[in-house]
């Protein structure tokens, strides 16, 4: 495979992605840091068809990353390979409004083809290609230059690696007959509206208690508030208030300014600053959530002490299935579905519908119905069959 040198210029940057514009895929990954800033700071791309690799350094003075950035997201005729690729995915999106597409993301096909529920570069590596991968530069400070040989080739090892695998793992994924059952999660990953960060959603995020209108419509401007506060200082949103702090301020309105000295996790410069002020005026200003706003209820019924047994069983039938057909339990079903089908939801629930049905949801549902049951066979627990057939009377 031919290695680049560091593209730092916007001609060679273009000719590589004419040339990438016709490969069946490429393999992407990148190089951020994020720890003290709001927007993460894209440090280096790296980039692969298999045939060529180059790393791409965005921070280069007069770069334009418009040819990779226009490969990513315009191109529909090449495959982009991430691992693990959701904070690529968004920075991707950050930039452009759009996110890569078409997409195929190792680490969720993994969950296809074996029991791993979130498997980690390194040991991708290793169980695809056999050798160990050299972590010593993994916690690298990227933004500063020069970056070293070693980083660089690091760097670069992270797509070189993913190109090789990907052949092989499209193959393994061909021969179980298993590639369809990733496309949802795939599109999911691909999906703009998970990317899209609206400040005035952000309230959702964060665990407030009790469903008071007034309470949650405080939550819901402070949070909004803060996320704006935080993009305009690009610093994380945790630096001007942490989440439990927002909280308890909802739920308790400080009456006067003077008053924010005595709230937990600010200081004392609160009271009379200006940020201070900016908050009280949101504060006061807060209308109620709207009835149509208001979070939805957990869906389904409560368990109870028998429904939380049956969930329990569902639960462990569901280990046995997977480890029957090598595929990560994840994949397959969630602890909520489970327990909603415990309680007797059978509407809208991904366990009964396609492939999922097939390969665990009619057995769910035999389980529930009593017409499975588990034993112990050579040591393992294992499901069986109950036969409903008549007991023959004497």
């Amino acid at each position: 495979m031919k290695i680049h040198d560091l593209i730092t210029d916007t001609a060679a940057l273009s000719d590589l992605c004419q040339r990438f514009a016709s490969a069946d895929f490429v393999a992407v990954d990148t190089e951020f840091m994020r720890e003290s800033t709001y927007w993460p700071l894209l440090c280096l791309v790296q980039i692969s068809d298999g045939k060529e690799a180059a790393a791409i350094d965005p921070l280069a003075d007069g770069i334009d990353l418009t040819p990779l950035l226009d490969l990513l997201t315009d191109n529909e005729d090449v495959l982009k390979i991430f691992h693990a690729g959701g904070q690529d995915v968004e920075i991707i999106y950050n930039l452009t409004g759009k996110t890569p597409h078409p997409i195929f993301d190792t680490q969720i096909a993994m969950m296809a083809i074996s029991q791993s529920e979130q498997i980690g570069y390194s040991n991708l590596v290793e169980t695809w290609l056999n050798f160990s991968v050299d972590k010593g530069a993994r916690f690298t400070d990227w933004s500063r230059r020069p970056l070293t040989d070693r980083q660089l080739e690091y760097a670069i090892g992270d797509v070189t690696h993913l190109a090789k695998i990907f052949p092989r793992m499209l193959d393994r994924l061909m021969e179980t007959g298993r590639g369809e059952w990733l496309n949802v999660e795939m599109e999911k990953l691909a999906d703009p509206e998970h990317y899209r960060n609206d400040p005035d959603e952000q309230w959702r995020r964060i665990r407030a208690q009790g469903r008071k209108p007034d309470v949650l419509g405080r939550l819901k401007a402070l949070a909004a508030w803060r996320e704006i506060e935080a993009q305009d200082k690009d610093i994380p949103r945790g630096r001007i208030m942490r989440d439990e702090t927002l909280a308890d301020i909802a739920a308790h309105p400080p009456r006067q300014q003077g008053d924010l000295a005595k709230v937990r996790g600010l200081s004392n410069g609160w009271k009379d600053n200006d940020i201070g002020k900016r908050l009280m005026d949101v504060v006061s200003a807060a209308p109620p959530l709207p009835v149509d706003e208001m979070p939805e209820r957990k869906r389904g019924t409560p368990l109870g002490k028998e429904g939380a047994l049956v969930a329990d069983l569902l639960k462990l039938l569901l280990k046995i299935r997977s480890r029957e057909i090598d595929v990560a339990s994840r994949l397959i079903a969630r602890s909520d579905d489970l327990e909603n089908l415990a309680a007797g939801v059978r509407k809208g629930l991904p366990l009964l519908e396609g492939w999922r049905y097939e390969q665990f949801g009619r057995d769910a549902l035999d389980l529930v119905e009593g017409k499975v049951a588990f034993a112990v066979k050579d040591g393992r627990i294992t499901k069986t069959r109950v036969d409903d057939r008549p007991v023959p009377t004497a």
